[in-house]
């Protein structure tokens, strides 16, 4: 106690307070306080969403631009709609009818076989040539080697279109390129030759064509692919007199296996589907002589106005495509396993 001056007594103050009496203790979180709320008060989303919302977006596009048409023409398979039900806005429904008129359509099968042998052929030039330039890309000085890469990136750059174009010149009737170097070279009527007057040789500039733009997307990835591959192995089969095809098969290409295997999927895919190519060069002709299974069903849903026919066969090339890689998947998942 303390005594004033007047008399007066007051408590002396205490060196900690007081608690109060019946009151819990509070205690003090790790952090020195409570939980905090984000700014507004609002809930933060589970750190588990973050991923969905972010594909959200993407995964919303390709299901208005690529599965919801899918659907439709796989409904669309199932309806018998030529022209005049397309006018009369009439969809009657006709079971498995397209299907099974194209299972016993002759024509159907011919097509089916003209397209597998056009994939095997561009497929099989576009996989040796394209990695022979990949080789002789890795073996070129730096002034070459950029000089041969900006030639195969401007291939590859070019519109399809406009090199359809140019080679309907370079094989033209009248003013073609190869006319002129066929007679240049002595040979014998090349006077206003016709290289397109049959479906196999239509086919075959096609496959000209397709084996020229595709080749630099080979090229260029197995260069990129070759500089993975350390110089001691290099080094290692010359020491141990290996030529140069064994050294291709013992070294690179076990390497680079999963680079022919991504690469050649790749490739069935896009020739197998070509479509632009063989259109833009003849429309399917002579006498849809030249189609393959993207130009068949085009010709019978726009020419010959058979849409619920041309449904049927786009879902049949895409079944056909899928039981094909199928075992190419296969393939694929056992590499993946040995690795």
């Amino acid at each position: 106690m303390t005594v004033h001056s007047q008399g007066a007594m007051t408590a002396a103050p205490q060196d900690a307070p007081q608690k109060s009496a019946g009151r819990p203790e509070k205690s003090a979180s790790p952090t020195g306080s409570g939980p905090k709320s984000p700014r507004g008060g609002r809930k933060s989303l589970p750190s588990g969403w973050l991923p969905y919302l972010l594909v959200g977006p993407a995964v919303l596009a390709l299901a208005t631009l690529l599965l919801y048409p899918l659907i439709k023409n796989v409904i669309l398979s199932f309806q018998d709609i030529n022209k005049i039900e397309f006018i009369q806005r009439k969809y009657p429904f006709a079971g498995f009818s397209n299907y099974t008129e194209l299972i016993g359509d002759a024509d159907f099968w011919t097509v089916v076989v003209r397209s597998f042998a056009f994939t095997l052929a561009n497929v099989a030039l576009i996989m040796v040539l394209g990695s022979l330039i990949g080789i002789l890309l890795n073996r070129l000085g730096k002034k070459m080697r950029l000089v041969l890469s900006m030639a195969l990136v401007m291939a590859w750059a070019m519109p399809i279109v406009a090199s359809v174009q140019v080679f309907k010149w370079l094989f033209d009737e009248q003013f073609g390129v190869m006319n002129w170097v066929m007679r240049t070279a002595g040979f014998s009527g090349y006077e206003q030759h016709n290289w397109m007057q049959t479906g196999l040789s239509t086919l075959t500039i096609v496959t000209v064509l397709v084996v020229w733009g595709s080749i630099p997307f080979v090229a260029l990835n197995m260069y990129a692919g070759l500089t993975t591959v350390g110089a001691e192995l290099y080094e290692a089969a010359r020491m141990d007199g290996a030529n140069g095809w064994q050294t291709f098969w013992k070294i690179v290409f076990p390497n680079l296996k999963p680079f022919f295997l991504v690469t050649t999927f790749l490739e069935v895919i896009w020739v197998f589907k070509a479509f632009t190519q063989v259109y833009a060069m003849n429309k399917g002709g002579p006498d849809r002589a030249s189609e393959i299974l993207p130009v068949f069903a085009y010709v019978e849903g726009q020419s010959q106005a058979h849409y619920g026919l041309a449904a049927a066969i786009s879902v049949l090339t895409i079944l056909i495509l899928v039981v094909v890689m199928s075992f190419y998947f296969r393939l694929i998942l056992k590499q993946e396993e040995e690795q």
